[in-house]
């Protein structure tokens, strides 16, 4: 190629770039709605096991109307994806699978992809991310340009389901710990799982021993009961959509839930929003276990970006319509003790370091005083002397016969 030829088809490229990104932002109304989605989406992504690859796609007109097509990065598919036409599967956040064609000649997705987008409602200015946890199959998130509190909390407890280990015939059951992101309104948190090492005060004392003894696996509820009903901890059984889930759970974490249930005298989570998953209900109700025992441990020397979290992730559960209201009050009162305690430590520290500094303030007056005493005898002296008389005694002198 000619230099000609390299700075032309270099400007064409810069031209079509600008094109592709004009594209993206006439979908979102305003800056701040396509940063929010996008924070989403990236923090989603950086949740995924990094052991298999992923990527970012912006629903644009073409990809949700029309001829559903949708194009996938060049650059993806040459590191990732298969070298000959095939038939894949995307996976939904509630493991519903969708065969769709993927054509290498054209990098996308045809076939298949159509009917996974009208299943899903999908729209522009959406985002999906992809994982692919296998060859042939990707995992797919879906983050809405425009969704409800409980959508959006919902959307990032899915990411619990990657995180959650349910281990039958007596081994542990592990729940991890929870990490706060932010929602499209910039104020209300939206949860997403992480393999973080939990924090000094939690690994010490509060993290929950889940215990061995696990219940036998789900079974149907013959009826709905009212938690009235519940006279011991025989009654007590934890239903999430008709189902009992106590397998869920050791007799411990069963026992601490129950305990927790008596003390406001209702299922806790009896108004979760309808149709959530299980397992995801199960990794709510054990870090609601979590943070309570947390609570209950807490000392003055707790972090306060501790409590900070542990409120963040109750007002996400709220929203869900768990009944957490009463920890949070509980983390109100102590989070404002915490704050007299610290005000009450910075207030002796400052009293400590006025006192110090008045000493020494007092230690210069008395040497000011000192110098102005001596200087006061000095002046009287002369006085005596007649010293206003010195300059004519003075000139007298220099005059003087030699």
């Amino acid at each position: 190629m000619t230099v000609n030829q390299i700075v032309s088809y270099e400007k064409e490229k810069a031209q079509c770039n600008k094109r592709k990104r004009a594209k993206y932002d006439e979908v979102y109304e305003n800056g701040e709605t396509k940063l929010a989605v996008m924070e989403r989406a990236l923090d989603i992504q950086a949740n995924l096991s990094s052991e298999f690859p992923s990527m970012i796609k912006y629903m644009l007109p073409s990809h949700v109307t029309g001829g559903f097509w949708l194009g996938l990065p060049k650059h993806f598919c040459l590191n990732h994806l298969p070298k000959e036409d095939r038939m894949m599967v995307l996976e939904d956040e509630e493991g519903k699978e969708f065969q769709v064609k993927y054509l290498v000649e054209k990098i996308g997705l045809s076939g298949g992809w159509r009917a996974f987008s009208i299943a899903h409602k999908l729209l522009e200015g959406d985002v999906c991310v992809f994982h692919l946890v296998r060859p042939s199959k990707f995992k797919v998130y879906i983050v809405r340009k425009k969704c409800s509190e409980e959508v959006d909390v919902a959307l990032g407890l899915l990411k619990l389901e990657s995180s959650t280990q349910l281990v039958d015939n007596g081994k542990e059951l592990k729940i991890c710990e929870i990490s706060v992101g932010k929602t499209e309104d910039r104020n209300d948190p939206i949860l997403y799982s992480s393999n973080l090492e939990p924090t000094v005060d939690q690994s010490k004392n509060n993290r929950v021993d889940l215990g061995s003894e696990v219940s036998d696996g789900i079974r149907l509820s013959e009826s709905i009961v009212d938690f009235r009903e519940v006279k011991s901890f025989e009654d007590f059984n934890i239903l999430v959509n008709g189902l009992v889930i106590d397998f869920e759970f050791s007799k411990y974490l069963q026992m601490k839930y129950y305990e927790l249930c008596c003390n406001q005298n209702s299922f806790l989570h009896e108004n979760l929003l309808e149709g959530l998953n299980c397992k995801l209900v199960a990794g709510v109700i054990a870090e609601t276990i979590n943070i309570a025992d947390a609570i209950r441990a807490a000392k003055l020397t707790t972090p306060h970006d501790s409590f900070l979290t542990w409120d963040k992730t109750l007002r996400s559960f709220e929203g869900l319509g768990m009944k957490v209201g009463f920890l949070r009050a509980r983390l109100d009162k102590l989070m404002n003790l915490l704050t007299k305690s610290r005000r009450y430590k910075e207030a002796k520290l400052e009293q400590a370091n006025s006192n110090e500094e008045k000493l020494k303030l007092e230690a210069k007056l008395a040497e000011v005083t000192h110098t102005l005493t001596k200087l006061d005898r000095e002046i009287r002296l002369f006085k005596q002397e007649n010293a206003d008389d010195l300059e004519a005694l003075f000139r007298e002198v220099a005059n003087g016969p030699w």
